[in-house]
């Protein structure tokens, strides 16, 4: 595919569509329509989770997927609308309703949207791009796990066809046990029909679109056998025809924008996580400053069309990716069919009972609990494991507003962590293999009598110079050496505060009659130890560009008996 490998264009489009062959309009005409059978859906659904019609779903695919592909840098990335981000938006809209503010949740929603798309764009003139890595995976992994257990458990009354007063995730679950025995048992079957039509599909018949036939399914059972006069609970009317506009409420603002800065940012992190991981070798790099552009403009729109806040996602990409899409000419196909089914299917939609779409979210949201992502972050980083669950925990305890900062507040706090502990530690040496590794790795590998090699992997800052001290000591005790290599290639740069301590360190072991040799200094390093006094306290002959060098410098000078 002879597409441009970079697109630096405010309207990358306009550069793919240059490259675009004829070809290929069949393949992403197929595309669209088959990511549509499972777009469309999971919009409705991320409206039911937001507590908003069905229709808000549909708008805010609507001017997604028309918009984003004129800015997006993805070629395969579907924006509409997620279920984190629709449960974000209900949790604004019941801190409104808690705080007494009166207010219709479809203009908050609309008002939250336009702030995301804001925010979004401001980032992006700010040149805010890497924000996209403020949230660690691990972290983000208990993110959306959490996510995913809240989703869950919102959706229980509506497959149990029960009534609870509770709005959270653990009132929910303490008040459902004395519900059950009101539970509607047409509503349970209904909706576990729709959970077994789920999961049963992709794993039996893959081509078939589990979600379209769940809706298709539900809408003739109750067309045909009267369903709503069993007492099942069916969606609101919706309207046919497009959306009018709306204009976000400008009282709304300042109670919302809080909340809006943590959309934003889930938004933004879940867009470029999926464009990323769907990134095909031929396409051009994801560019995080131009997705902030295109999600921002996706959420201004989607906001002016009614909708709520945008975004892209894993699972819908995922099926564009699988259909085969080329392009984001698969998206405008998606968008034709949002507007088909708002001008022809609107009655047809009204048809679906409650538990049908509860059916659907709840198996998106045990969709997002990843038991095997846990597994592996166990397996190799313990402490990484402890700030996902952590995650979890605090988005289903406290919320998923709150759970944003707390994923933000983790991920720093880990980062913080792991640049003030650098890793410090011996290293021996495979005469055979010409290997250096840290000492204790391999029994084959030697170490020689006088000589400490340490490696020092990081910045070097005031901040972990204490603790890069300390363990030089305790290694120091250990080897009581003669000379100590500093293998400095893993070391980026070395802070003033740092540089000080590390003169003062040097002129001490001297003082004590043990020499420091300087190995793998790389250009900028080097230029940094010129302007210093450790070229006066070391001299050059103690300062290597390569460890093997050093090492053979010293065996060679320990044979001679030669002064250090």
């Amino acid at each position: 595919m002879n597409l441009h490998k970079h697109d630096s264009s405010f309207l990358p489009i306009v550069n793919w569509l240059r490259a675009y062959h004829r070809s290929w309009l069949r393949i992403d005409v197929i595309a669209g329509l088959t990511a549509s059978a499972v777009i469309i859906p999971k919009a409705m659904a991320s409206a039911v989770i937001a507590g908003l019609p069905i229709q808000a779903g549909l708008y805010t695919a609507l001017a997604a997927l028309f918009v984003y592909p004129l800015f997006g840098s993805s070629r395969l990335l579907s924006v509409t609308t997620t279920s984190t981000i629709g449960l974000m938006t209900a949790a604004q809209i019941a801190e409104l309703q808690q705080r007494s503010i009166a207010a219709d949740p479809m203009t908050v929603a609309m008002t939250l949207t336009f702030l995301v798309g804001v925010f979004l764009l401001i980032a992006r003139i700010l040149g805010l791009g890497v924000v996209a890595n403020f949230i660690s995976k691990p972290v983000l992994v208990g993110f959306e796990a959490g996510i995913g257990v809240v989703i869950a458990v919102s959706q229980l009354k509506a497959i149990f066809g029960v009534h609870l007063t509770h709005k959270t995730t653990i009132g929910i679950l303490l008040e459902l046990p004395g519900a059950l025995r009101q539970t509607h048992w047409l509503t349970l079957c209904i909706a576990l029909s729709g959970i077994a039509i789920l999961v049963w599909f992709p794993r039996w018949l893959p081509r078939v679109p589990a979600q379209l036939v769940l809706v298709g399914v539900s809408g003739l059972a109750v067309w045909l056998f009267d369903l709503g006069s069993f007492g099942v609970k069916l969606e609101d009317a919706v309207p046919t025809g497009l959306p009018s506009l709306t204009w976000p409420a400008v009282a709304l603002i300042n109670h919302l924008w809080p909340g809006a800065l943590g959309i934003a940012l889930m938004s933004f992190t879940e867009s470029v996580a999926s464009a990323r991981t769907f990134l095909r070798r031929e396409d051009p790099a994801i560019s995080p400053n131009q997705e902030l552009v295109a999600i921002g403009a996706a959420n201004i729109a989607a906001a002016f069309f009614g909708g709520l806040p945008a975004g892209g996602g894993a699972s819908q990409t995922a099926v564009n990716a699988r259909s085969g899409a080329l392009s984001q000419v698969a998206g405008f196909v998606g968008g034709l069919m949002v507007i088909f089914c708002l001008l022809f299917l609107s009655s047809a939609i009204s048809l679906l009972p409650q538990a049908t779409l509860g059916s659907l979210v709840i198996v998106v949201a045990v969709s997002m609990i990843k038991p095997e992502k846990f597994h592996k972050i166990s397996r190799i980083r313990k402490g990484e494991f402890g700030w996902a669950i952590i995650t979890m925990i605090g988005v289903i305890t406290i919320g998923t507003l709150q759970g944003i900062l707390i994923a933000v507040i983790i991920s720093m706090l880990n980062l913080l962590y792991r640049s003030n502990h650098p890793p410090v530690y011996a290293i021996a040496h495979n005469p055979d293999k010409q290997i250096f590794r840290p000492l204790g790795e391999n029994e084959s590998d030697v170490t020689y009598p006088g000589l400490l090699i340490v490696r020092i992997v990081g910045w070097l800052t005031f901040a972990n110079a204490s603790y890069i001290a300390d363990h030089l000591r305790a290694l120091i005790e250990q080897a009581q050496p003669s000379v100590i290599i500093l293998e400095c290639s893993a070391i980026s740069d070395i802070e003033y505060t740092a540089l000080v301590m590390l003169e003062e360190a040097v002129e001490n072991m001297r003082e004590r009659g043990i020499a420091v040799w300087f190995a793998g200094i790389n250009p900028d390093l080097h230029t940094l130890i010129e302007r210093s006094s450790l070229k006066t306290t070391l001299g050059s002959e103690r300062i290597f560009f390569d460890l093997p060098k050093a090492v053979e410098t010293y065996l060679a000078r320990s044979t001679g008996n030669s002064e250090q």
